[in-house]
């Protein structure tokens, strides 16, 4: 993790979609998220974080989007298992971040669980955000 003077230099949060994107064949994303991750692990962002939140959500979705139960165990395996990449966890600090964030971002169509990744970003000070969302647009920098 690199930091200076108590900021960090560079870091990268990773939104679900790139996770589920990667895994799935069929997804026209596909070959622009490997595109994305290939450098991000190699922490040519930084380093990268996800959350706990995210992690649930990739499983959830991935599972729902393909139907394939076994894809959606690799899906998270993948990232639970990776040593570069960073979970973080949605402490009671976070959630009531999120919980006002949520009830700000009206005009915006952002989940919940997009609203803790924007507060942990927060609370990380990480400025980056790997999301093919648009509703990221204007809150973070977005690598997409």
């Amino acid at each position: 993790m690199s930091r200076f003077m108590g900021v960090r230099l560079m870091a990268v949060f990773s939104d679900t979609g790139i996770f589920v994107v990667l895994w799935n064949a069929d997804d026209e994303l596909r070959a622009r998220s490997k595109e994305l991750m290939k450098p991000a692990l190699k922490s040519e962002f930084g380093r990268v974080y996800t959350s706990d939140y995210g992690i649930d959500e990739a499983i959830t979705t991935a599972l729902v989007r393909t139907r394939r139960h076994n894809l959606a165990v690799d899906v998270g395996k993948h990232i639970t298992e990776s040593p570069r990449i960073t979970k973080l966890l949605v402490e009671k600090d976070s959630f009531e971040k999120s919980m006002e964030k949520i009830q700000t971002f009206m005009d915006k169509p952002l989940s919940f669980t997009d609203c803790t990744s924007l507060a942990l970003m927060e609370k990380s000070r990480i400025t980056q955000i790997a999301s093919f969302d648009s509703g990221f647009d204007g809150l973070a920098q977005r690598i997409y």
